[in-house]
């Protein structure tokens, strides 16, 4: 569950420098947790939070990305097969597979650029989570190291470059779940190769079974550590699936279908990504340099009918979205420590590039059987981002960040569409700051504001879309852990964006919509009550409005859910039993602009139960969806049409939470 550096009956022998001529003393036994001190460590900002590797996989989750529901106030859900990328909602956003929710992997990121689906599609199904070393978590447009996509928030994911001990498992559950694991490490010549391995199969509850057939893999070669030394990381992975996406009320209510089933059985999708990175890094008393490159190659190949008959009443409307891209980028920074008008202070000044060569498609078709393109086109994308950013420590209770942000983008689309041909080139400063007052009795206050911004999808040149949009934010925050073993946090939110991002649900993308403002406020717990019991709570609370607010249409963003909540309690150590429970709230969220329709709540309880013994053998049995709540993962509300009706119907969509699943899984660590 958590690390253990006991020290018990230490013999020290004192010397001379200590004013000690031989004595001995026994110290008592110390117990150190690592995630307790990761998580403890200070912030620049009363959102920000470190999460260990050990703190997630004490979790019970469904999915992969889940496991990022450890941010306080992020929802992750599906409204499609497992091998699609997650939907995200935060801070009164829903984010689609990622807008303005900017992640990465050991300094690769995951958000894809002028996507077929959706602009910064961030597919995380290639993660494994037993390999997570940690994560970091920064929110709103404050930080001069994050970029495009970041306004909402900005995760950063590293894996381990070497694991404690090497693993294998395997897990069989409800509805053809299967998955097997392995992975390890080991010395070689002066560093550490790390390994890992993963195949997992499923088909889900649905009526058209999803059919997952998903393989992984992770190789590392590292040596020294994090902050001196370098590591060299290849990943593959490739995924096939068949989906039911979100589905007209009035065919359930009506019987014809039920709650799991499709009312297109061909959808699905495969997609498969590789990668190779590096990461070097030097670090002294005086500076530190940092340096990751990476590339990527990935396709996606979707096929989705959100509308059934609405434009095609002979053929259906299933569409296929085709992303065939590579990815090429690099981050360095140099941070030195110097005085600064005789106070301490640390510059930081970094460089980002990134060039994106994509190929797109979009394409009629008929059970997955294409019958007509609807266009093709070719992008080159490519932005340059120049950072510096300036720390001083005034006194012992006063700390100030200021920082700014240039970032320049260049794009081109060769479109198949007669006019549809474009360029652009794009510059965009942003300017952070921030104040930390304290600490006062183990008490910190914080102040942030800064500009930030997303990239719109370049496709869109033609029709005069802008390519970069900026937002606008602030935050006010406490961070307490007056109360031993207690972490607590108060956020007090504003954030304003010159155009939403809107999901468009009859056309499974996204598009640019109306100028944005966001107000809320996030309250954050971890209390550690013993070494073998940890509660915590989260609340959040968002009231998002379109500004235009005379617009005829109305003002209240299209799934922007006021209300997110989570709850848990994570029990054991390392031997022995132990156990979670987990509640998460995501609250109703308006369909449509004017207000008129909502979806319904959704109220979720997993739980985990299992023993670990002392031979390295641990048996972990999950619950999920333990009540058997018949909610929803996701809902829309657009027009559609089935087939036999003879108009359009608006109506709800919605893609229904999986009831009451097992999972056991069986594990031998070496």
């Amino acid at each position: 569950m958590h690390k253990h550096l006991v020290y018990a009956g230490l013999l020290a022998v004192a010397g001379p420098a200590f004013g000690q001529t031989g004595a001995s003393t026994v110290l008592p036994a110390v117990t150190v947790i690592a995630p307790v001190d990761l998580e403890s460590r200070p912030t620049d900002a009363a959102s920000e939070q470190r999460i260990s590797g050990e703190t997630l996989n004490t979790r019970p989750v469904t999915r992969p990305g889940e496991i990022l529901e450890a941010i306080p106030g992020l929802i992750v859900t599906q409204h499609s097969g497992e091998g699609k990328a997650n939907q995200y909602f935060l801070r009164g956003f829903n984010l689609d597979h990622g807008t303005d929710l900017s992640i990465a992997l050991d300094g690769m990121p995951i958000n894809m650029r002028t996507h077929a689906h959706g602009q910064g599609y961030a597919d995380l199904n290639f993660m494994i989570p037993e390999l997570v070393d940690n994560l970091l978590v920064r929110k709103g447009p404050y930080w001069a190291e994050e970029g495009d996509f970041s306004s909402a928030g900005a995760v950063h994911i590293a894996y381990a470059d070497r694991l404690e001990k090497s693993f294998v498992s395997a897990t069989g559950g409800s509805f053809g779940y299967w998955r097997g694991l392995a992975a390890g490490s080991m010395s070689l010549g002066a560093g550490t190769l790390t390994a890992a391995a993963e195949i997992e199969r499923y088909n889900g509850p649905w009526g058209v079974p999803d059919n997952l057939r998903k393989y992984n893999g992770v190789l590392r070669y590292s040596e020294g550590t994090e902050d001196n030394g370098f590591a060299l990381t290849g990943m593959a992975y490739t995924n096939s699936w068949h989906a039911t996406d979100q589905i007209a009320s009035r065919a359930v209510g009506e019987g014809i279908v039920d709650r799991f089933g499709t009312l297109d059985p061909t959808d699905g999708g495969d997609t498969q990504r590789y990668s190779l990175s590096a990461r070097w890094s030097r670090k002294d008393q005086r500076s530190a340099d940092r340096v990751e490159a990476y590339a990527v190659y990935s396709t996606l190949n979707l096929f989705n009918d959100f509308t059934y008959f609405l434009n095609d009443p002979v053929n259906g409307d299933q569409f296929q979205q085709s992303d065939k891209r590579k990815l090429y980028g690099l981050n360095a920074s140099h941070t030195t420590n110097h005085l600064l008008a005789g106070f301490e202070a640390e510059n930081k000044v970094g460089l980002q590039v990134r060039h994106d060569s994509i190929d797109l498609g979009l394409f009629n078709t008929v059970n997955r059987v294409a019958i007509g393109t609807i266009r093709t086109d070719h992008v080159e994308e490519t932005s340059t981002a120049l950072y510096i950013e300036e720390k001083v420590k005034w006194n012992d209770w006063l700390r100030s960040t200021l920082g700014v942000r240039g970032d320049v983008f260049w794009a081109t689309d060769d479109s198949g569409l007669p006019g549809g041909s474009a360029q652009s080139t794009a510059f965009m400063p942003n300017p952070k700051a921030g104040l930390v007052f304290g600490p006062f009795a183990k008490t910190e206050f914080y102040v942030n504001a800064g500009a930030g911004f997303h990239s719109n999808d370049v496709r869109g040149l033609s029709q005069n879309v802008p390519l970069l949009v900026q937002s606008r934010g602030a935050e006010v925050g406490v961070r307490t852990q007056a109360a031993k073993g207690l972490d607590s946090s108060v956020a007090l939110f504003i954030l304003d964006f010159d155009s939403e991002l809107v999901f468009n649900g009859d056309a499974g993308d996204t598009s640019p919509s109306r100028p944005s403002r966001r107000i809320g406020v996030e309250w954050a717990n971890r209390w550690r009550v013993a070494s073998w019991a940890m509660l915590d709570g989260d609340v959040a609370y968002t009231q998002a409005r379109f500004k235009d607010a005379d617009n005829p249409l109305g003002s209240f963003i299209p799934d922007a859910s006021a209300w997110v909540a989570s709850a848990g309690i994570t029990l054991g150590e390392d031997l022995g039993w132990f156990g979670a429970l987990r509640w998460r709230f995501f609250g109703p969220r308006p369909l449509i602009e004017d207000g008129s329709v909502y979806s319904s709540p959704t109220s979720l309880f997993n739980a985990r139960l299992g023993y670990a013994f002392d031979s390295g053998i641990k048996l972990t049995l999950d619950a999920l969806n333990l009540l058997n709540a018949q909610a929803d993962q996701i809902s829309y509300f657009y027009q559609s049409q089935l087939r036999g009706e003879s108009t359009a119907v608006s109506d709800t969509h919605f893609h229904p939470v999986e009831p009451l699943a097992f999972r056991l899984t069986v594990a031998k660590a070496f």
